[in-house]
């Protein structure tokens, strides 16, 4: 499983990095970002998840 944030679609609203903080984090301006390659560890991939499904945009994919 791999984790990619659509910049286009994303608004700041910050749920996925405060949901899932080992997955992702903020820019400059608060956007969201995938930290890393964006792979996601087995042990995450609840997390993963609950973040996609918790994002007002629908800007995170699951590739």
């Amino acid at each position: 499983m791999k984790l990619k944030i659509d910049p286009e679609r994303c608004q700041g609203h910050g749920r996925c990095y405060d949901l899932a903080p080992a997955l992702f984090g903020e820019d400059d301006e608060g956007y969201g970002q995938v930290l890393g390659d964006g792979v996601v560890p087995a042990n995450e991939q609840q997390t993963a998840r609950l973040a996609v499904a918790n994002c007002p945009e629908r800007a995170i994919e699951i590739l």
